[in-house]
């Protein structure tokens, strides 16, 4: 495990000269390969440049997880969206922000936690080594000393909710200095729309109650776990919840489950999301494995849900345009498909060509909700099982979408997807990565059923 900091830099001027100081680390490092490279032949230079720029972006991002905070969450984002226009050794790195994110020393969590419950932190005997760090926060596993009964506290970081807004200023900053994307009206909304998302998830009163109401959601439903929120030692910095087992989904021993127990997973696990999106109107955005566990029982096995900060509610016009987007992906009906691209300044201004490539990549990424019938053959004998059922692990479907997109989004002013658009993207690559790790087969009629008539 990295280092425990004793610190985090909070104030803006901190978090800017941290900022400054890496830039001109890297500068250096790029003169010093500038006059070295005099004396190498082209091939020489290419791998040298190559090789720096590895170096230099898994020390960026190192620097960015001791910022933790705002920065680390774009940088995710970023991982997730920038294989179209960053250098792929950039992408390499920010796609291991997570596990570069040192822990706060248990001296200052223990001060946030005295702070934060006052003589009531002694009603716990709490784990100094935390069982899970990220950007905004750190979560403890406790014993509550009266009852007994097991708990996490997740702990927020001091200082981090107030930086936000100055954070987003700096990564823009970065993007800006280093030419990385151009500097238009998209990137605004973008940055905007990711600003307002972190402050609703600084605000832990507000993930407490999501979190009871998912659990009032999922009430009847066996194949979920929901934490408990304990209020009484929970505030806007700190929640204590019920600690809930489970393997986590990087864990060799879900591969060995029978095929029909990872279908049954693999099924739970996307209809959460198509609910969410179509019947709650409100969706839990962040992908991150670690926000899962799988309760493994013969008697039924349950998706654990262990997170409800990056919750994004969505108005009746967005979610009256993406289930028409879906059910043109349940046909596969590009003229569908384009008549469903409105009502948006991104859809709307596009035409011809532009317009045909965009419905195609969309198309695409609704292949594992469409109708069996609706699939070219090749598509069918490649990806459906004899049940009909789409089989993940064999479908490369991020990889294609991303492909598609690129190669078929060059006229867009800007390729990131529009902000409306955002999380809910965010939430399908995560889903789709989900899928393919259980390695689990879906049944796309079963699924859409509840939403799409025929």
């Amino acid at each position: 495990m990295t280092s425990p900091l004793n610190d985090i830099k909070t104030t803006a001027l901190a978090r800017r000269l941290s900022i400054a100081k890496t830039s001109l680390n890297i500068g250096k490092n790029w003169a010093k390969s500038g006059v070295t490279g005099l004396f190498l032949s082209k091939e020489e230079r290419e791998l040298q440049k190559h090789t720096l720029l590895q170096e230099q972006a898994d020390y960026l991002v190192a620097e960015l997880g001791k910022l933790k905070g705002s920065v680390v969450k774009v940088g995710q984002m970023l991982a997730l969206y920038g294989e179209n226009w960053l250098p792929p050794e950039v992408v390499r790195a920010l796609h291991t922000l997570d596990a570069k994110t040192a822990p706060l020393s248990w001296q200052r969590i223990y001060e946030v936690l005295r702070g934060e419950l006052g003589e009531r932190v002694d009603d716990f005997e709490i784990e100094r080594t935390p069982i899970g760090t990220a950007s905004l926060a750190q979560v403890h596993k406790a014993r509550h000393r009266y009852s007994g009964r097991e708990v996490v506290l997740k702990i927020q970081y001091p200082g981090v909710a107030q930086a936000i807004d100055s954070d987003l200023s700096i990564f823009k900053q970065l993007l800006k200095v280093t030419n990385a994307v151009p500097q238009t009206k998209a990137l605004d909304a973008w940055f905007a729309e990711i600003g307002a998302l972190l402050h609703r998830e600084v605000d832990y009163t507000l993930e407490a109650n999501t979190t009871k109401r998912f659990a009032q959601y999922l009430a009847n439903d066996e194949r979920y776990v929901v934490p408990t929120i304990y209020d009484n030692y929970s505030s806007k910095r700190l929640i204590c919840m019920s600690y809930e087992h489970g393997t986590p989904l990087s864990d060799t021993s879900l591969f060995a489950l029978p095929t029909e127990r990872k279908n049954a997973l693999g099924q739970a696990a996307m209809e959460l999301v198509l609910r969410e999106l179509f019947e709650w109107g409100e969706m839990q955005t962040d992908p991150n494995f670690g926000n899962y566990l799988v309760r493994i029982d013969d008697a039924g096995d349950k998706l654990v849900l262990l997170d409800f900060g990056a919750i994004k509610q969505f108005d009746d016009k967005l979610l009256s345009i993406a289930k028409n987007l879906i059910s043109a992906g349940f046909f596969q009906d590009q003229a569908q498909m384009q008549t469903a691209m409105t009502g948006y300044e991104f859809f709307d201004k596009l035409s011809g060509k532009p317009k045909a490539d965009v419905a195609s990549v969309f198309l695409l990424a609704c292949e594992p909700f469409a109708k069996p019938d609706a699939l070219p053959e090749n598509t069918k004998t490649a990806l459906l099982d004899d049940a009909d059922r789409y089989i993940w692990a064999k479908s490369d479907l991020y990889q294609r979408v991303m492909s598609a997109a690129k190669s078929g989004m060059q006229s867009l002013e800007f390729n990131l997807p529009p902000k409306e658009m955002m999380f809910i993207s965010r939430k399908f690559i995560g889903a789709y990565a989900l899928l393919v790790a259980l390695d689990a087969r879906t049944d796309a009629r079963v699924l859409m059923q509840p939403y799409i008539t025929e």
